[in-house]
């Protein structure tokens, strides 16, 4: 790995510019790309401008949601924007299809709960079709998360994935985010992808695809992401739209 390289920088104009002018879908995490990390789940809210963007993004490109939480949650904060498919518990659920709730999930949840009670500012969030463990509010969030992991790892069939303060926990055998942009990609019937988000909940889609055919584009630098570019920090967000806007409109 080299390091991802800025989108919004000159350098890297041409590499947007083809993707924009292709056959492309775009496609978005939510918390911490669309929406600011908030304090609690239930806090995150799209900000307006934003919003306003997606609207005008939508009438120019196929656009889809992919996010962690469950497609309940997300559709209603990404309704009325013209998101063409939506994607929620990362890949687990989709809006156009059923989708099996997992039982081992709900095991999960009644254990960690119990385990993890004693952890101030810990709360196990059920999805239904995977958990997450958050810890932002915790008083001191990296020796908490020390705590969690050696716990949630001894969990049978689970995968691991941290977060922004959070640790998520999906099944072994089931969908991912990667598999979500593939399958997005079928549904739209584009020839390439852009895809934002924010953290290693995303690094599936960064690598479902070879880099000819997706534009990864992950919040904030990094030296070991699969992306290969990245924007400055999550409210860069909106230059990105209005870039994308302009590259259809001109």
């Amino acid at each position: 790995m080299n390091g991802t390289r800025a989108i919004l920088g000159a350098e890297c104009t041409a590499v947007l510019e083809s993707f924009a002018q292709s056959g492309v879908l775009l496609a978005f995490d939510y918390d911490g790309t669309l929406s600011p990390i908030a304090p609690t789940p239930e806090s995150a809210r799209l900000p307006e401008a934003t919003k306003q963007l997606l609207v005008r993004v939508a009438a120019h490109y196929p656009m889809v949601v992919i996010s962690g939480r469950a497609l309940d949650d997300i559709s209603a904060r990404v309704a009325n924007i013209g998101v063409r498919h939506i994607f929620g518990n990362h890949g687990l659920e989709w809006s156009g299809g059923k989708s099996r709730p997992r039982v081992r999930v709900h095991r999960w949840a009644d254990q960690l709960r119990e385990q993890l009670a004693t952890l101030t500012g810990v709360f196990v969030e059920d999805k239904t079709h995977s958990l997450s463990v958050h810890y932002r509010l915790a008083p001191d969030n990296e020796r908490t998360l020390q705590l969690i992991l050696p716990i949630v790892r001894k969990l049978p069939d689970v995968r691991v994935i941290c977060g922004a303060a959070a640790v998520n926990l999906l099944p072994k055998d089931g969908a991912n985010k990667g598999v979500a942009l593939r399958r997005a990609l079928e549904l739209s019937g584009c020839d390439k992808a852009i895809y934002v988000g924010d953290d290693d909940t995303d690094e599936d889609a960064f690598g479902a695809l070879p880099p000819e055919t997706l534009l990864g584009i992950r919040v904030g630098p990094s030296e070991t992401s699969s992306a290969a570019y990245h924007l400055e920090a999550q409210d860069s967000i909106d230059q990105l739209l209005q870039t994308l806007i302009d590259l259809r409109t001109a």
